[in-house]
């Protein structure tokens, strides 16, 4: 068997989801063949529903670890959350990852749905422990809602890891105490994951916790120049102007970059006129203009150029203090390469 590169991860259905639900199966199937360590799905309210998708994930593979990074804490029912973690973890033969976030506000506000705050993201880590532990809770009253009871089965002792998607020093601190695995956004500077590292280990730490136990992952815009020009920008310049169409604002705060660069961003005519997220809706002369207003040095956070070019910026991440790395953005077949010449430069 291939050999399990357990520190590297990749996403299934990346982006938009590509072709469909449908190719989930054969991803799964490639990353596992790879030796990926961990496939990572992301929930999008179309096509891609984090609970089917995970158990077609875990249904087909043997050994990668299934992880949503991220579903949203308050769109189910706490039980019927925490009943498909245990299902997933015993279907995969406990290769199942609970991961969550806090989702993206404009979205939120359109659908009537309140936004997750932290407290919320630390109450439900609580519950879902005691449920996993097979407790009874009765008379909840915290800010994830009241409940009169909750419980799943007093026999269970799961052992479900959790995950937790996060931007700011609140958020990243509240993975360090209470989360398995602390997942970072795509285009954090290195200076930024450094800082995010340094606070979720520090939080860890002072919560009694070995750090060295909470994984935090870098995750990495990985587009190699083996693939055709148009494929890399919508990848790249596409990918991160959509995250600037949802949350621009954190993301040039968090990254320390120019304000008045997002805000001509947003007020170019091309970009008004895309009806939906830009890596999914634009067409290649709109993307093209589009990455005439994104600096390069905002999408200089990413793996691009050759195999071994990429492999050396993927390394660059454990530099800067990350346990692990997601090569984002891309299928197993468009990593293949980049797999393989980081398989080569492994002492």
């Amino acid at each position: 068997m291939t050999k399990r590169l357990g520190e590297l991860g990749y996403y299934l259905l990346a982006g938009a989801g590509g072709e469909g639900p449908s190719t989930l199966t054969h991803e799964a199937r490639r990353g596992e063949e790879l030796g990926f360590g961990t496939a990572f799905i992301s929930e999008r309210w179309n096509v891609k529903e984090a609970a089917s998708l995970t158990g077609a994930a875990c249904a087909v593979t043997e050994h990668m670890q299934i992880a949503t990074a991220a579903t949203n804490p308050n769109t189910r029912h706490p039980l019927i959350t925490a009943s498909w973690a245990t299902t997933m973890h015993r279907l995969s033969g406990g290769r199942f990852t609970l991961g969550v976030g806090r989702g993206i506000a404009p979205m939120f506000q359109v659908f009537g749905i309140p936004m997750v705050t932290t407290a919320q993201l630390e109450d439900f880590a609580v519950m879902m422990r005691r449920l996993w532990r097979g407790e009874v809770i009765v008379g909840h009253d915290g800010p994830m809602g009241r409940y009169p009871v909750l419980a799943l089965d007093n026999e269970f002792d799961e052992d479900i890891r959790l995950a937790l998607v996060a931007f700011g020093p609140r958020t990243l601190a509240l993975g360090g105490r209470l989360y398995d695995d602390v997942i970072l956004h795509t285009y954090f500077t290195p200076e930024t994951v450094a800082r995010c590292v340094a606070t979720v280990k520090q939080a860890a730490q002072e919560a009694g916790r070995d750090p060295a136990e909470v994984r935090v992952w870098s995750c990495l815009a990985t587009v190699g120049d083996h693939l055709p020009q148009e494929v890399r920008l919508t990848k790249t310049v596409a990918r991160l102007a959509t995250y600037l169409q949802g949350y621009g604002d954190l993301m040039v705060a968090t990254n320390g970059w120019d304000p008045a660069v997002l805000q001509r961003f947003r007020d170019d005519p091309v970009v008004l006129s895309v009806r939906g997220g830009i890596d999914h809706k634009a067409t290649r002369e709109q993307i093209e203009h589009i990455s005439t207003l994104i600096p390069d040095e905002w999408l200089e956070p990413a793996a691009t150029g050759s195999a071994t070019q990429c492999v050396d910026r993927i390394r660059r991440e454990f530099d800067y203090g990350a346990d692990a790395v997601i090569l984002h953005g891309a299928t197993p077949d468009e990593l293949e390469p980049v797999v393989a010449a980081y398989r080569d430069s492994v002492p």
